[in-house]
């Protein structure tokens, strides 16, 4: 009897010392990032049958159970590897939003100021140092674009260079959890029982994982995980591990993209919609929503800007009295880079090299505009056709070839045209980047830089006027103009019997009454007819004409001669009435417009970036307070575990005393 009772007391001691072991493992872990509380699993020993029934044999430890909550744990990583992401993202859009924000270092004053120095100009077109106050201006706000330029350029080589570092560090964490997962794997067949502490370490690992980039998690019967990225990637599958890449994209060897290595060393590329979560998703995110958009809006605004000026300016007369189609004039007054286009390095060899060129601005009215937008294309040849896809939208052209892509952006216009090129191999591709560069070179004329009186302050409008002398009652009653127009020397039409003559001895004249339209050939007679219109091109003449009323006497003359005088400056006042024109996006934006719509997205994108952090934050908090409620160490809980388990150790020690005293006064009897 005596050695029964002590057998089952020392079960009850075994199992009184096990908690207490396992409760002061879990007070001394208090602090410890990643332990999870572990107690001790009991179960009663099996009976010893007698004639009175089953007799108890004491207890034993079954296991040291972990309180690990896989479904809280998993509401953790989701909530955790969101908030990184954003945190990622708001740090890096936020250097922008400060940017373009900055009042003194934004372009809206940089251009506000030129436009300044332009009114000044024609307010005083004779004045070089108003002139030459417009080329500082100038000079100064496509400084202010090239600075720009230059901080986005730095930011994206900061995201290239953080990009390798966490392909990095998840790579040596990959590694870590595999290594865990075959430690695991041989513990659990050797002892049997699981390895918590190696458990513990490897959570922790998959935690530090998740933060990098957003993982998905499996457990195998052996206790090892599986781990995936993406929409089922593999990073690790038991002791196994798919290395990850930073490698130059394959469409834009500037750009760092994601690649999984194969066994062969081979690297298979991964669309950078299939990485979410964490610091490389956010660090992704950024770039392809806020970085890219960026350069492509800065692109489009000196682009633009370019373009639409330049127009105007073409159609101008320096102080010097050049003309457009003079030696000396300089009809653009701003330069930007030339449009890019990247081929794929996938494409075959001996593929076509593809460019393009930008379309001349449209004009509406006396209103110049541009139709190019702040996006990239694609241009892919597969199944022996072409597609042209604005990746903004994924909007797409089809056809047989260039000819018949652009001829559907004639009636879509996007601002270019494809340039001619055959001999396409199925796969080729193309990433073509009309305005991502464009505020790299964005400068001044050298010539007008060095020269102010280059600047086309005033028109090479014609002034037409009948002589003095005229009998008649014939007046010129218009002259009007076309873009790109001419002037050449000094005409003197003279009118005898119904017709006209004077013209330029070479071109030609189209007269248009109402809808009948006859061109003539030079050197010839044009048949008069009052109100028509008489378009003359030829001698240096072209894109102008002049409509005549009235009844001219024989003998009477008109001359048409181009506008001269310094003090012309009504081509300058249409370059700055340029300002509050709607020279963008289709006359549908003004330069002012279509920068403070690029502002305020960005500003929208960093505001967004940060309200939906502290909203993950938020969730973040209860996912891991609910996960500590089950997994965490509560000292007080643990205090009253120790008093438990130390009366049980108490308790049992007591029946060892007593099955002692009996088997003493056994022994007494029996002297």
């Amino acid at each position: 009897m005596g050695s029964g009772l002590i057998s089952i007391a020392m079960t009850g001691i075994n199992a009184a010392q096990a908690g207490l072991l396992t409760t002061g493992n879990n007070i001394s872990n208090l602090s410890t990032e990643g332990y999870t509380r572990q107690r001790t699993l009991q179960a009663s020993n099996p009976s010893v049958m007698t004639g009175a029934g089953g007799i108890g044999q004491g207890v034993h430890v079954v296991t040291v159970e972990r309180m690990f909550s896989q479904a809280l744990t998993t509401q953790v990583l989701n909530a955790q590897t969101n908030v990184s992401a954003l945190d990622t993202y708001y740090a890096q859009v936020s250097q922008i939003d400060n940017m373009l924000a900055d009042k003194e270092a934004g372009l809206t004053p940089l251009m506000q100021k030129f436009f300044d120095a332009a009114q000044s100009v024609a307010t005083n077109p004779s004045s070089i140092s108003a002139r030459q106050s417009m080329v500082s201006a100038a000079e100064t706000m496509t400084t202010g674009y090239r600075s720009m330029y230059e901080r986005l350029t730095e930011i994206e080589a900061g995201i290239n260079s953080q990009v390798r570092d966490t392909v990095g560090q998840i790579n040596t964490y990959s590694t870590q959890i595999a290594d865990l997962n075959e430690k695991i794997i041989s513990a659990g067949a050797i002892g049997g029982q699981p390895a918590n502490d190696l458990y513990d370490k490897r959570d922790k690992l998959v935690a530090d994982l998740n933060e990098l980039v957003k993982v998905t998690v499996t457990s195998n019967t052996n206790g090892s995980y599986n781990v995936f990225v993406g929409s089922g990637q593999q990073l690790v599958v038991g002791s196994q591990v798919t290395m990850m890449s930073a490698e130059p994209a394959s469409a834009d060897r500037s750009r760092n993209v994601i690649g999984l290595v194969g066994p062969t060393g081979n690297i298979q590329e991964l669309p950078e919609s299939l990485i979410s979560g964490g610091k490389l998703g956010g660090l992704l995110s950024f770039r392809s929503e806020a970085l890219d958009a960026s350069f492509n809006q800065l692109g489009l605004m000196a682009t633009s800007f370019t373009q639409t000026f330049n127009a105007q300016h073409a159609l101008g007369r320096d102080l010097l009295g050049n003309a457009n189609g003079s030696a000396n004039f300089v009809s653009e007054f701003f330069s930007v880079g030339t449009p890019d286009v990247i081929p794929n390095s996938k494409n075959a060899t001996g593929s076509p090299t593809v460019s393009i060129t930008l379309d001349p601005v449209t004009t509406n009215g006396t209103n110049y505009y541009s139709n190019l937008t702040a996006s990239d294309y694609r241009l892919s040849f597969e199944s022996g056709a072409l597609t042209l896809t604005r990746l903004s939208d994924n909007t797409s052209w089809t056809g047989a070839n260039v000819g018949a892509i652009n001829t559907q952006l004639t009636t879509d216009p996007q601002g270019f045209s494809l340039d001619p090129a055959v001999g396409f191999v199925n796969g080729d591709s193309y990433l073509i980047q009309p305005t991502r560069d464009a505020a790299r070179n964005f400068a001044i004329s050298d010539k007008i830089s060095a020269d102010p009186r280059l600047i086309a302050a005033g028109l090479s409008e014609a002034v037409a006027r009948g002589a003095a002398a005229n009998t008649g009652t014939g007046s010129v009653s218009s002259v009007s103009y076309s873009a790109g127009f001419t002037t050449g020397s000094a005409l003197s039409l003279s009118y005898n019997a119904g017709s006209l003559s004077g013209f330029p001895a070479t071109g030609t004249v189209t007269v248009t009454a109402g809808a009948t339209t006859n061109t003539y050939t030079m050197p010839s007679s044009v048949p008069y007819t009052a109100g028509a219109t008489i378009a003359i091109n030829g001698g240096g003449w072209s894109g102008v004409s002049l409509v005549l009323s009235g009844a001219p006497n024989n003998g009477d003359s008109f001359t048409l001669a181009a506008a001269t005088g310094v003090e012309d400056g009504r081509n300058i006042v249409k370059l700055g009435n340029l300002q509050t024109q709607n020279t963008m996006l289709g006359a549908n934006a003004t330069y002012q417009d279509n920068y403070a719509a690029f502002v305020n997205d960005v500003g929208n994108k960093a505001a967004s970036a940060e309200i939906s952090s502290v909203a993950q934050t938020s969730l973040l908090n209860q996912a891991v307070a609910a996960r500590e409620a089950v997994s965490g160490v509560n000292s007080d809980e643990e205090a009253a575990k120790l008093i438990e388990y130390q009366q049980a150790y108490q308790a049992s020690a007591k029946v060892i005393e007593i099955a002692s005293n009996l088997f003493d006064t056994l022994l007494s009897i029996g002297r």
